[in-house]
């Protein structure tokens, strides 16, 4: 019962070295490796986020050599670099990895099957808008679900059609059937 709560010096010295040095490891790959480590997590962000704790936490408990340990930590990082690069050059890539940006409210109407699909609710959709400071929900032109899972409030004007805009990679055929109502029949 003693081991359970102290098992000697030794124990605490090793813990102690191994968690400084396992936090400078992560400390340094993390800047070596960019912003991209500390962005709002896609999907795949999350895995490698969750690796990175996982195996900083072996490392520091020494339950795996920090050698072991920070090889993981290289390649977790390198491997997320080389799919954000292969998504970035590929689409095909870029939609196995990631997600599309879904429209949740367009032009004065929720919409209520991606709401449904994406597990959304008008109450998170009302408080996406206050997030933005807006009272009025006319000066809303659409709210989009992002691919990290984030709400973005847009606000517009209706029926305009810019030649650049920022609803441009969503289904604009989508946005034309719900602005004439016949979105229900997709």
């Amino acid at each position: 019962m003693e081991k359970l709560l102290f098992d000697g010096w030794d124990g605490v010295l090793h813990t102690c070295i191994c968690a400084v040095i396992s936090y400078f490891t992560l400390f340094f790959f993390i800047r070596i490796a960019g912003k991209r480590t500390l962005s709002k997590l896609t999907a795949f962000d999350f895995v490698v986020s969750i690796t990175l704790g996982s195996t900083l936490s072996s490392m520091m408990l020494g339950k795996t050599p920090l050698i072991e340990g920070a090889l993981v930590l290289v390649l977790m990082i390198a491997l997320q670099y080389l799919i954000a690069f292969t998504a970035r050059k590929s689409k095909t890539m870029e939609k196995l990895i990631n997600s599309k940006p879904v429209l949740l409210y367009y032009e004065g109407k929720f919409l209520e099957e991606e709401m449904f699909r994406e597990a959304v609710t008008k109450e998170e959709i009302y408080a996406a808008v206050r997030k933005f400071r807006i009272y009025n929900l006319d000066e809303v032109r659409a709210v989009v679900m992002e691919i990290n899972g984030e709400l973005t409030v847009v606000k517009g004007k209706e029926g305009i059609y810019e030649v650049n805009h920022s609803l441009m990679d969503l289904d604009l055929q989508q946005m034309e059937l719900i602005q004439t109502g016949k979105d229900r029949d997709l």
